[in-house]
């Protein structure tokens, strides 16, 4: 449940001798944080891509104080995780992007919750990925308001209302509104736009805080024709690879792939261009912070400025990315910063330009960029980052990297090997990762391990990860609940396999059950449909034919928790639901 944080707002006078030439005005600035979703390095024209056009994030960029070395986790929801705590991932509880594993412990402290502190009004629009059930929604974690898409990407499985939409899941999608489903018009990341839009325009008045987190250029690859038809005939490998920067070789595939992704991403520039035309227009744009990132490297293979590796590597192709700071009343723009940076830092960075203090009673990773804004002297130069990235939990030593002045020690090996069997290497000769020098530098790796191994081992004793969250059932905060599989353990990889062994972790009101379970496919006639919760079991036989729903009235629960195991039993098969509705009745 959630834990109450008493937070201190700093003296304005404080805040305002921060920042070297600041304003003189005490009113904390707005905040807008885009952050687009398995967008390369490489996918902005800014980066050296002569392919894609987005000249509203170029102009963002050349105005803003650019973070050259920015680092987030290898995929989605670990580093969402940490960039609203501003905490490694692990602490929060989150582990996977699926598989049960997405969820973050509704006691973290948000970005939207402390700006709550300093009277900010706040608004997610687009994808969360943190959890979709109480207590780990937005409006459970500090926004007032939110339109969002349930787990990991629209038309995936756990994103109910878009899943069975196919190849138009992007486009006329029931969304959720402040937690109830809406059907809105056009294609999604106008739609999040045009939602982020009103917002702002709603709470003009006041500070306010809009996390805008477009789910493009994550696959599924769906675009509006009228942006795929300016990249349908380009050839995506023109013009690379000449310069002495690695490039990948890129099958047909991969190059139709790219050609629909730099139309997504040209969509959200011109989405953006919207978005500061109308800050613009309400006079915002002067005390407005704007943040531009995405979230990891690029899925699919394409250009990414020569760096090795892509979505889900801890080589820097999948973890460093582009970080755009601007906020003209506070700092100077067009300014590169090139010190190590990551996603930790943006809640300590929000807190101290607007002036709000950050939860004292758990370790904070991150910290303020503010002293690199001002090109003050910090002491940054003995800072590491870990990285890691396998499903469920970490493989010691398997896709896991540990970064420190300039050097990154990489282990794709065995939880055993020797430190000949690590990879190392020096980030300032060697960018691309494509010169391992570990034998040579033998003390300084077994010295990267030893802290890499520190880290390791605190994060996974983490109490938000050895005791993880649970989904909370018949409560008055979500009734009826709907489990999607998205947030589904059991075996790994749960996606839309009809045969397979899943379960939700919850915590049971005790109470009367109105519960309905909904099938991939319908299942057939006369099979029992199984409900498991401890010592609790009831069956019910399908008498009704071929359906794709079943239902089971007043079942009652004692407060439990526990497991919940539903299966279709039929024909020597075990069928497991796409999702579980259950609702409270007394």
């Amino acid at each position: 449940m959630k834990v109450k944080i008493v937070f201190i707002l700093l003296p304005i006078v404080l805040f305002v001798s921060t920042f070297y030439g600041l304003a003189q005005s005490n009113q904390r600035p707005n905040v807008i944080l885009v952050i687009t979703d398995d967008q390369g390095y490489g996918d902005l024209g800014f980066t050296g891509n002569p392919h894609v056009k987005t000249p509203v994030i170029d102009a963002l960029a050349r105005e803003s104080v650019r973070f050259n070395s920015f680092y987030v986790s290898p995929v989605c929801a670990p580093t969402r995780s940490s960039l609203m705590t501003g905490r490694y991932s692990l602490r929060t509880g989150m582990r996977d992007t699926y598989n049960g594993g997405a969820i973050m412990a509704s006691n973290e402290v948000t970005i939207a919750e402390m700006l709550k502190q300093a009277n900010y009004t706040t608004g997610a629009f687009g994808k969360w990925h943190l959890g979709d059930n109480y207590p780990s929604r937005p409006s459970d974690q500090g926004f007032d308001e939110s339109v969002i898409h349930l787990s990991g990407g629209m038309g995936q499985v756990g994103d109910i209302t878009t899943y069975f939409k196919g190849d138009r899941s992007y486009f006329d999608p029931v969304l959720w509104h402040n937690n109830q489903q809406e059907s809105y018009d056009g294609y999604c990341s106008d739609v999040f736009t045009d939602q982020a839009i009103n917002f702002i325009e709603k709470n003009k008045e006041t500070p306010f805080f809009c996390y805008l987190a477009f789910n493009a250029p994550h696959t599924p690859l769906q675009v509006p024709d009228s942006y795929y038809q300016k990249y349908k005939d380009i050839d995506p490998t023109a013009g690379f690879g000449k310069d002495g920067r690695p490039f990948s070789e890129m099958s047909e595939k991969d190059k139709e792939d790219a050609r629909k992704v730099y139309a997504m991403v040209n969509n959200i520039d011109d989405n953006l261009g919207k978005l500061f035309k109308k800050l613009n227009a309400l006079g915002l744009s002067e005390n407005t912070l704007v943040i531009f990132m995405t979230d990891n490297g690029p899925q699919q293979t394409r250009y990414v400025s020569g760096m090795r590796g892509r979505k889900g590597d801890v080589y820097n192709g999948g973890i460093r990315v582009p970080f755009y700071l601007k906020c003209p009343s506070l700092f100077k723009g067009n300014k590169d910063v090139e010190t190590m940076t990551a996603h930790l830092d943006v809640l300590p960075t929000l807190s101290e330009i607007c002036n709000v203090e950050m939860p004292k009673d758990r370790i904070v990773d991150g910290k303020s960029l503010v002293p690199l804004i001002n090109g003050q002297p910090v002491e940054w130069a003995d800072r590491s980052l870990f990285f890691y990235w396998s499903r469920r939990y970490p493989e010691l030593y398997n896709n896991m990297a540990i970064q420190k002045e300039g050097y990154k020690l990489v282990g794709k090996t065995d939880y055993n090997a020797t430190i000949e069997d690590f990879e190392l290497y020096q980030l300032g000769k060697d960018p691309y990762e494509q010169t391992n020098v570990v034998k040579e530098n033998k003390s300084l790796a077994i010295d990267l391990k030893k802290e890499l191994d520190k880290i390791y081992n605190e994060l996974i004793i983490s109490e938000n990860l050895v005791n993880p969250p649970k989904i909370l059932v018949g409560t008055p905060n979500e009734n009826p609940i709907i489990l999607n599989r998205n947030d589904a353990g059991g075996e790994r990889g749960i996606w839309n396999q009809e045969e397979i062994y899943g379960y939700w972790d919850t915590d049971i009101e005790e109470g009367f059950y109105n519960i309905t379970f909904k099938f991939v496919n319908p299942v057939v006639a006369h099979g029992k449909m199984v409900l498991e919760a401890n010592t609790l079991v009831r069956q019910v036989v399908n008498k009704n034919g071929n359906t794709d729903i079943i239902r089971m009235e007043k079942v009652y629960f004692p407060k439990m928790t526990g497991k919940l195991l539903p299966f279709y039993a039929v024909n020597n098969k075990n069928i497991f639901p796409f999702w579980m509705e259950m609702e409270k009745v007394d």
